[in-house]
């Protein structure tokens, strides 16, 4: 490495030291996010594997999820760093130098839009849907399908007004209290609004869910950079603009709002909640055809999602009808292209349907027939199937980072006409935010969603019984006389056989309606469960699951690097009263509390506006008695735990266990994961505050005694 004489100091580097140079940093960033991710898969994985005893379902298939969002990550966060951030952060330092307040106020709300769309997290919500009963939840099915950009711009709006209101603390140092007192009960009142309201009260878990996802690894940094150039103007003139803290819990309460309110601008569109048939039904027609994009999609939804005889009103009740369009789904790519979301999707509707020419007419014979049927119909994905899905990611990404970014670049050049600096690292960073929210946005789908959703589809076999689809049983030529029967203690006779498979010898119940006399063969789903106690909801299953939540998220705050960050800052602004490793550990038990009683809501369904209220108000207090640093330490506290990992996978798991129990929605984790660690924050903050002003009191009074013994 050789300096250049001419101008400034310069250093010709070679190509081999470049390499080693880039490597170095891009281990560094990779091993980073490999921490991060680690500890929280493989909790969950061994969970499933050695606690449940139930294989993982496309394990190479998530451990290739798992690599896109370790390097999706990588890239994602280099990306920030080189690209959006300097950007912000020079936004923020010039624009109150350069423009009015109008103008600033207007370029952050815009930015806080532009940021909730290149939110990675955000496409965790829109596979969401994917889980929602239509007649179960017809408005949350309107939001997070059909509707899902408007739920998305909606949230961005919520996070716009944040940034408007954040700078405006940042340029008049307002305290954090007044918004707190103001727009917490606010946002209670309309809950309970929600809440008494059919249609309203399946969306309160999922607006109270959105504050979460709205603080990542995108919103935060950008909005924090923008807000610390802002503070650091104003702490020029004099102003205690609070270091930058309170901008995360703005950003987390106001797209609250925003998604009541648009459910509540819809709510009168959408029908109430029903029954299946009903909800089919030649009379509801109209009102169903509403929430899909075509009728072709609801056809496609009522095929892949409910009974026979209620999506039969959908062919006018005609058999004919229902037969001839199912053979043209069998023939016609492009059909089955707009009635299913993928050819997963079709493949595992047909293998489930009851005509086994219509499967032979597709699969081409009885060997591919039966090998699909043993791959899970549809559960694994072939090169094609997944080129495609990074065809739709890349799509998704360019609209999230393309605009944020021209936006940022034209408000250097119009408003506060200046050039970029370091253009050449702003545009590598841009491309590699783009890259890496490709990549992991398709780890989300492959591996996060996955796991989470395998993981708590069958949590509920640690306290009853489930069934196991993943372990389907084809048994071809199948021969009656081999049944045996068995006397059970009750006295009746339960018949059963013997079936080997991969060297693997079952006894396998016999029930007559899984048999198919005419094709000789014999079809069987077997079940798991309870595997902790006997009988039905077992204390002891219920202890494993509320357990396993606990510790899940308890160890995924731990490995989130955002809150390492936090504690350090908070250390130094406390001036070491309030230790690092204590705001860590108040921060991780009230996440491991929060996923619990998340979890138990969704078990017991028990309502989540009742479950928000009591600690929300107990927060008022805790606020109120609290000073000014602490409270925005403990505020913000809840941001930092709702990353980029943890969003997806407690989605994903609340989602899966809520499809298994038979709920109408599985969210309201993240909105229980998010008020536990604040009150956990609050209430330690209080004691360090009270043994700090008892620390000062004795200080003082024995400085007190010290003067009086001199005097005297």
């Amino acid at each position: 490495m050789k300096p250049e004489k001419q101008g400034k100091t310069r250093y010709r580097v070679s190509a081999a030291e470049a390499f080693k140079l880039v490597f170095r940093h891009a281990r560094k960033r990779i091993l980073e996010q490999i921490r991060a991710i680690a500890l929280i898969i493989i909790y969950m994985v061994l969970f499933q594997v050695l606690v449940l005893n139930i294989p993982l379902v496309d394990s190479g298939l998530i451990a290739f999820g798992f690599v896109l969002v370790v390097f999706g990550l990588a890239f994602f966060m280099e990306g920030l760093l080189l690209g959006l951030m300097p950007l912000g952060e020079v936004i923020g330092i010039r624009m109150p130098l350069k423009a009015s307040m109008a103008t600033i106020l207007i370029i952050g709300f815009i930015l806080g839009i532009g940021a909730t769309f290149a939110e990675p997290s955000i496409g965790a919500l829109r596979m969401a849907g994917q889980s929602i009963k239509a007649w179960n939840s017809p408005l949350l099915f309107l939001l997070l399908n059909k509707f899902a950009a408007y739920l998305v711009y909606a949230i961005g709006i919520g996070v716009g007004l944040a940034v408007v209101f954040g700078m405006l603390r940042f340029l008049y140092g307002w305290s954090l209290k007044p918004f707190i007192f103001f727009s917490v009960p606010f946002l209670l009142f309309i809950s309970f609004f929600a809440y008494i309201k059919p249609n309203l009260n399946q969306l309160l878990g999922l607006a109270w869910d959105c504050g979460a996802v709205t603080t990542g690894p995108v919103t935060v940094p950008l909005i924090l950079a923008l807000g610390l150039g802002i503070s650091h103007v104003s702490r020029r003139g004099g102003k205690d603009t609070g270091g930058g803290f309170g901008v995360v819990t703005l950003a987390s309460l106001f797209p609250i709002f925003a998604v009541l309110m648009i459910g509540f601008a819809l709510s009168g569109k959408v029908q109430a909640p029903m029954s299946e048939k009903q909800f089919f039904s030649v009379e509801n027609r109209e009102n169903t055809l509403f929430l899909f994009e075509s009728e072709d999609a609801m056809k496609g939804y009522a095929l892949g999602y409910s009974s026979r005889a209620s999506y039969l009103p959908l062919f006018d009740n005609d058999e004919a009808q229902l037969d001839e369009f199912k053979s043209r789904l069998i023939s016609d790519n492009a059909l089955r292209e707009k009635v299913f979301r993928s050819q997963n999707e079709f493949e595992h509707w047909l293998i489930n349907q009851d005509d086994h020419e219509l499967k032979l007419k597709y699969f081409g014979s009885e060997e591919q027939l039966f090998d699909a049927i043993y791959k899970g119909g549809g559960a694994g994905a072939d090169v094609m199937e997944i080129l495609k899905d990074f065809r739709r990611h890349s799509a998704n990404a360019a609209q999230a980072i393309v605009p944020l970014s021209l936006f940022l670049i034209l408000v250097m050049f119009l408003v506060l006409r200046e050039r970029l600096p370091r253009a050449d690292e702003i545009f590598l960073g841009l491309f590699f935010a783009f890259l890496g929210m490709v990549l992991f946005s398709g780890g989300i789908e492959l591996g996060l969603g996955k796991i989470g959703d395998q993981v708590g589809a069958n949590l509920p076999a640690s306290y009853t019984k489930i069934e196991m689809p993943s372990e389907r049983m084809v048994i071809r030529e199948f021969d009656p006389d081999i049944v045996n029967v068995a006397i059970g203690d009750d006295g009746k006779a339960k018949p059963f056989f013997y079936y080997e498979h991969k060297e693997k010898l079952y006894r396998v119940p016999f029930e007559e309606k899984c048999f198919n006399a005419e094709l000789r063969q014999y079809e069987y789903i077997p079940s798991r469960g309870p595997l902790f106690g006997v009988g039905e909801r077992t204390k002891a299953g219920l202890f494993v699951v509320l357990l396993f939540a606990f510790i899940m998220g308890y160890g995924a705050t731990l490995a989130e690097p955002a809150l390492n960050a936090l504690g350090m800052a908070v250390e130094d602004i406390t001036v070491g009263t309030f230790k690092k490793s204590l705001l860590i550990q108040s921060v991780a038990v009230g996440v491991g509390f929060g996923i619990a009683i998340g979890l138990a809501k969704i078990i017991w369904g028990l309502p989540l506006f009742w479950m928000l209220l009591v600690p929300y108000m107990l927060l008022m207090i805790f606020t109120k008695l609290s000073s000014e640093e602490f409270v925005n330490i403990g505020w913000d506290s809840a941001g930092v735990t709702t990353g980029p990992i943890t969003v997806p996978l407690v989605l994903a798991l609340g989602l899966g266990i809520g499809t298994q129990v038979g709920a109408a929605e599985g969210f309201g984790i993240l909105s229980m994961a998010s008020v536990c660690p604040i009150i956990s924050v609050l209430s330690v903050g209080l004691v360090v505050n009270h043994k700090r002003k008892a620390a000062l009191k004795a200080l003082e009074a024995d400085e007190s005694r010290k003067a009086e013994e001199v005097a005297a």
